[in-house]
């Protein structure tokens, strides 16, 4: 993509230019006077005593680039801005803790959620309006951001006691969000009472057509899909694997998934898989791989092991640092316009297939991978497998195995011609809890699959976070950019890379890994635990910011999953496996701790509560699982 920063190179930088983030450096020639969050950005509100507005975002997101080219791009709306506020600018990957708390008040402004999120505060950060895109003027029903900017600013002038009193209400309502019932309810034990109450609700959630939960737009959601595979074999339920294997069969199908390149793309903005927003991110795919293998493991359906290989080599071949860990993430856009690296004419296609395969090799794909004149998607085709295998290849009068060949080779072939494109950014700065799912799924993957080149790179990655991500009293860190580590490590951090050093710690060379994630479960317990936990009666869990980290307007425990699973239900996760690994009774306590303090939220929202549910599953397999007290 053409950045703002490439064609815009000649105007002066704002604060942003001493950032590493590249989403931040996206804004570096703004004509708004960006601040990146800090104390300097805060005791400067305070001295001016001005109003901050606060814009999140992230690199692979295609509604942030739309709001830069539109607003802040902007000289008009920038002199407003710059006037009457201000401005401050936060990738939502590097501080996830503020991300949260800010989300929450949107949240709670609008009943919806989303990236840009834009957020009104009083100079001492308290919320009191905000929401996500806002296009610059007033259209299809939307305000627009120049006249929201204005109205905010008269509002500070003329009415700041009551915008102070409704920060006040805000801040109080997102303090509250995140106060976790604790303790099971009445007939809420940790049993699988439980799971089977769960089973039916994720039933009652499913899209029995087109597979998946709900409607546009469409998530993948691979913790509840291995919820339903673990159902199947706990209960023996086929509508559970039914439901299981049609949302992996659709995804794997559809244009969620690069067809050519593998990996899979953020959301389906329908609800039949087929258009995707175009961004890669890379714990989507590491969360997809265990739920393929499971799904594997489940039905020996052979196209879920390729789908895990094509997209683990997709993460080897584009998305891993020299140093073997893994990037963040692959933008949406190309050359300004979302998806163009990945669409195709049929023109385009037919005469790069004719020429190297034949005319009839060519309609075979075509008619395989939904490749017509008209196009599937804004007059151009996103490819996607609409027809099972054995159908397609009856349709055509092809033996199934010749049809495979020969699709495999024009993939190769369009997958060669479409490496000479200008291909999207790539956000390359090394997320630690990322890293640690990937790990995690580079070993799961490698014992499944005996595919020793995962394990290698997944001990890869694992060392050079263990060596590079810590600071010298060795606390793990949150990121790194260009061998800077950034910022300390937030609960998802420590849970996730704790997940994939008992992954790897579970093979016979693992010795080296199980000794580092007990180091780093010592750090869990320490830094984020609750000081005024008394299990079982007053379970604790685990705080999403460590003891010493800066203090915002709410700590929150982590519980509930979103795209990636909660800090919570991954601690229980990863402290079950240490307790395999090492018999001491203090890490199982610990994850059936966190276990109880989420229980309720299990029962009564499931679909947020995918990654405990798996814990709590783990734990009943276990030989101390039986039910809670």
């Amino acid at each position: 993509m053409a950045s703002s920063q490439d064609s815009h190179a000649d105007r002066p930088v704002n604060r942003l230019a001493e950032e590493t983030s590249p989403y931040l450096l996206q804004h570096v020639h703004n004509p708004v006077d960006w601040f990146p969050w800090g104390p300097e950005a805060l005791e400067q509100a305070r001295e001016l005593d001005r109003p901050i507005f606060l814009s999140v975002g992230y690199s692979a997101c295609h509604w942030c680039h739309v709001m830069e080219r539109e607003s802040f791009e902007n000289e008009k709306i920038a002199e407003l801005l710059n006037r009457s506020f201000l401005a401050i600018k936060v990738d939502r990957e590097e501080r996830p803790d503020i991300d949260q708390v800010y989300m929450n008040a949107v949240q709670l402004l609008t009943r919806r959620g989303g990236w840009p999120m834009s957020v009104f505060m009083t100079p001492d950060g308290r919320p009191f309006f905000g929401g996500t895109y806002w296009p610059p003027t007033a259209s299809m029903g939307m305000p627009g951001f120049s006249d929201i900017v204005t109205h905010v600013a008269e509002a500070w002038n003329t009415r700041r006691d009551e915008l102070e009193q409704a920060a006040d209400e805000l801040a109080d309502a997102v303090k509250r969000v995140g106060e976790v019932t604790r303790g099971p309810g009445p007939g809420e034990p940790l049993d699988t009472g439980l799971l089977d109450h769960v089973r039916k609700q994720l039933l009652a959630a499913g899209d029995t057509r087109h597979g998946g939960f709900g409607n546009a737009p469409k998530f993948p959601h691979p913790m509840d899909v291995r919820l339903l595979l673990r159902c199947h074999r706990r209960f023996g339920d086929d509508a559970c694997l039914g439901q299981a294997r049609l949302t992996l069969d659709r995804m794997a199908g559809g244009g969620i998934y690069d067809q050519l390149g593998g990996g899979f793309h953020r959301y389906s903005t329908d609800a039949v898989w087929l258009a995707p927003h175009f961004e890669k991110m890379l714990y989507d795919n590491a969360l997809l791989v265990p739920a393929y293998l499971e799904g594997f493991a489940a039905t020996g359906c052979q196209r879920y092991p390729e789908i895990v290989r094509e997209t683990l080599d997709w993460v080897l071949r584009e998305m891993t640092s020299p140093e073997g860990s893994f990037y963040a993430t692959q933008d949406a856009d190309s050359e300004g316009e979302e998806g163009k690296f990945f669409v195709w004419s049929e023109q385009e296609v037919k005469a790069i297939l004719v020429e190297s395969r034949g005319e009839s090799d060519a309609e075979a794909f075509c008619y395989c991978y939904d490749v017509t004149a008209d196009g599937n998607w804004e007059n151009t085709n996103i490819l996607n497998r609409p027809k099972p295998h054995d159908q397609a290849a009856a349709a055509l009068g092809i033996d199934e195995g010749e049809l495979a060949t020969t699709l495999a080779a024009c993939r190769e072939r369009l997958l060669e011609v479409r490496s000479g494109r200008v291909a999207p950014d790539r956000d390359d700065k090394v997320l630690v809890a990322w890293n640690g799912m990937m790990i995690t799924a580079m070993a799961s993957a490698a014992r499944t699959l005996e595919e020793p080149r995962y394990r290698q790179a997944a001990e890869a990655a694992a060392r050079d976070i263990w060596q590079n991500i810590r600071d010298d009293d060795g606390r793990l860190g949150h990121s790194t950019k260009d061998d800077q580590p950034r910022f300390p490590a937030f609960l998802d951090d420590v849970t996730c890379l704790l997940d994939g050093l008992c992954e790897l710690a579970r093979d016979e060379q693992g010795d080296e890994f199980r000794k580092s994630a007990v180091e780093l479960a010592e750090q869990l317990l320490t830094r984020f635990g609750d000081p005024e936990a008394q299990p079982p009666d007053l379970p604790g869990g685990f705080y999403f910011t460590a003891d010493d980290s800066e203090a915002l307007i709410a700590r929150y425990k982590h519980t509930s999953d979103n795209a990636t699973p909660s800090g919570n239900g991954m601690a229980a996760t990863a402290l079950l496996k240490l307790f395999e690994l090492t018999a001491e009774d203090r890490w199982r306590d610990a994850a059936v701790d966190c276990l109880v303090l989420m229980s309720s939220q299990m029962a009564q929202q499931p679909l947020a509560s995918g990654q405990a549910l798996l814990a709590l599953d783990d734990w009943l397999d276990s030989s101390s699982g039986s039910s809670s007290d």
